[in-house]
């Protein structure tokens, strides 16, 4: 079968395959499991426009009682997620047009884990994003100063260490700018593992452009 999981929805389904195993080692009665397994499947089926034949992979969360289970129940379901598409440095030019020497990023990454790129070029100093946007790619550019502390992150709603993301858009009168700014995970790839939704990362890319 074709891969037909989005990497935050992998990311969701793996919340509850870990919520599953936190329930197990926590409760004993029998109708309080039965009940967040159902709850869970429930939550997990009705996150994707999900085929039959489809959801036929997923129903194994329904068997999670230990970290091992989850971990076999993963492992196996990672291999119909949608990889992330790697990135040319003919599309960073159509991207970024203004970036001048604007090098490619650490593509050494897991591509199943990844919904985004974000990463900061040395020759600038200065933060790159390109991201999923109503089914195309969307480049964001703009300057990033860490906090060096720990806050909820504007992507993905985790508590991680964060920093400052600002963008500059033109403003409505000619020669005018807009600066706008929201606190971001500081590692792109922590934020990547707790991304859930994409609507959350669609909406934070509107925002900023």
């Amino acid at each position: 079968m074709e891969p037909f999981i989005r990497t935050d929805q992998y990311h969701y389904i793996k919340s509850q395959a870990m919520h599953m195993v936190h329930s197990h080692s926590s409760a004993n009665d029998k109708g309080v499991l039965r009940v967040v397994t159902d709850l869970a499947m429930e939550k997990v089926t009705g996150y994707g426009d999900w085929t039959e034949e489809q959801k036929i992979h997923l129903t194994p969360l329904t068997g999670i009682k230990d970290r091992g289970d989850a971990e076999l129940f993963l492992n196996a379901l990672k291999s119909y997620v949608i990889p992330f598409d790697e990135v040319s440095e003919a599309g960073l030019k159509k991207l970024f047009p203004k970036a001048k020497k604007l090098k490619l990023p650490d593509m050494e990454i897991d591509r199943k884990e990844t919904t985004y790129l974000g990463w900061i070029d040395k020759n600038s100093g200065k933060m790159f994003i390109v991201a999923p946007y109503k089914g195309k790619r969307k480049g964001l550019q703009g300057t990033f100063s860490s906090l060096h502390k720990k806050g909820i992150c504007t992507i993905c709603n985790g508590h991680e260490e964060v920093g400052l993301f600002v963008t500059e858009i033109k403003g409505k009168e000619q020669g005018t700018f807009i600066k706008r700014g929201n606190y971001i995970c500081s590692s792109s790839e922590a934020c990547n593992r707790n991304l859930k939704s994409l609507q959350q990362l669609e909406d934070f890319v509107e925002l900023m452009s």
